[in-house]
């Protein structure tokens, strides 16, 4: 596992480096002083894993998880503070340890970390076959990924749209984004994910897809405008 220690404290950064250190398979990149710092680290050089401080100057813990939309390292909360517990696991973090840290409670969140990355590179060979399997209303239908054309969130209910109907799943859109290759399929915005072999144009700012329009928000643009290497 490549990590990223990101902690306003240079003396909780060395002792998680200490320990991360005596573990064979876990590989520390870098280091952050601050969220900022590791956010624009991380549009460049994706992680597996955050070992990550709540309380920091500019911008916190929290708030940097709920900024990385694409493709969100697995993360473990490291912190002085009890409080945060809820929310960091509302935004289903894989761990929360109250420092000091460690190494036996250090070891189990690693191990925790390493069984879902495990998990999630299996869930990636089932990503890149051609169909998935849905249930739509109470029939489980076979649907082929080149047939879809993108997602609507609709309060508990996701839309997946082809040229011919949509289909109406009782699921969030991060359970699709999170089912569906990376490599064909893009969030665009928070209610909406596209295939993006299927964008026809792009109008007044809004994707068009089989003449139907959808919205990009700005959060998403930069990203939408690499994945389309527009020339």
């Amino acid at each position: 596992m490549n990590a990223l220690i990101i902690d306003d404290n240079q003396m909780a950064r060395m002792t998680l480096k200490q320990l991360a250190g005596r573990i064979d398979d876990l590989t520390i990149v870098a280091e952050c002083s601050g969220a900022y710092e590791a956010y624009n680290l991380l549009l460049s050089e994706p992680v597996d894993l955050l070992l990550l401080d709540v309380e920091m100057p500019g911008m916190s813990g929290l708030e940097l998880t709920k900024n990385l939309t694409n493709k969100r390292p697995i993360i473990i909360f490291i912190t002085s503070k009890k409080e945060y517990a809820a929310d960091a696991f509302d935004l289903n973090v894989v761990d929360y340890i109250i420092k000091p840290v460690t190494g036996s409670r250090f070891i189990q969140a690693i191990d925790k970390a390493r069984e879902i990355l495990e998990s999630n590179q299996e869930e990636v060979k089932l990503k890149e076959e051609e169909f998935v399997f849905i249930r739509d209303s109470n029939i489980v239908r076979r649907l082929k990924l080149d047939s879809i054309l993108f997602a609507e969130a609709m309060g508990d209910y996701v839309k997946l749209y082809t040229a011919e109907k949509f289909y109406a799943v009782h699921t969030t859109l991060k359970a699709v984004e999170d089912r569906l290759p990376a490599s064909r399929f893009l969030r665009v915005h928070r209610s909406y994910l596209v295939a993006i072999n299927k964008i026809d144009s792009v109008e007044s700012g809004a994707l068009i897809i089989n003449r139907k329009p959808v919205p990009v928000a700005d959060a998403y643009r930069a990203a939408l405008n690499k994945r389309m290497n527009i020339i």
